[in-house]
């Protein structure tokens, strides 16, 4: 019976690993040695951590480095249309926030969803009761005002001191 494949040489021979820890010592790139080798930049990398060569930084330089490129953190600012929202549902401007219940007469599919209408979904996805609120969502805003005073809660504190 025929082989079905000849028997191919192997990639890293005696000779090529020489060559490798050679180009290695000399401070080759990985791209280079690879180039050099005729083998694929992975392989090289590869073939490097297999027989534990590294280039690695001392823990100090690794600490001194890592510090200098951390960007500083700073505050996420809330969206002023969200807080427009948020102040209007909550009653912190003259605006009155809507109450009452939730019409649940304009439900709709998401291929009937609209720009202007809100998209609070009602049951669980794959359901085939599955489907959205549907009523009129305010400018720019994703649910109405009903979902709206659901979605967007002020943090506890803030529920505390209001009373």
């Amino acid at each position: 019976m025929p082989a079905l494949s000849p028997i191919s040489s192997p990639t890293w021979t005696d000779e090529r690993i020489e060559l490798l820890k050679r180009h290695f010592e000399a401070g080759l790139s990985c791209r280079e040695i690879a180039a050099d080798i005729g083998v694929s930049r992975n392989a090289v990398i590869g073939k490097l951590s297999r027989l534990n060569l590294t280039r690695g930084r001392a823990v100090d330089d690794r600490k001194a480095q890592d510090r200098g490129l951390a960007p500083a953190r700073t505050r996420r600012a809330v969206p002023r249309l969200q807080y427009e929202m948020l102040a209007t549902i909550y009653g912190e401007t003259d605006a009155p926030a809507a109450a009452g219940p939730i019409d649940e007469a304009n439900r709709c599919s998401l291929l009937e969803l609209a720009e202007n209408r809100c998209r609070w979904p009602i049951s669980t996805p794959g359901e085939d009761d599955f489907c959205f609120c549907g009523n009129t969502a305010p400018d720019g805003q994703p649910y109405c005002a009903g979902h709206s005073r659901l979605a967007y809660r002020p943090n506890a504190r803030a529920r505390v001191m209001r009373g």
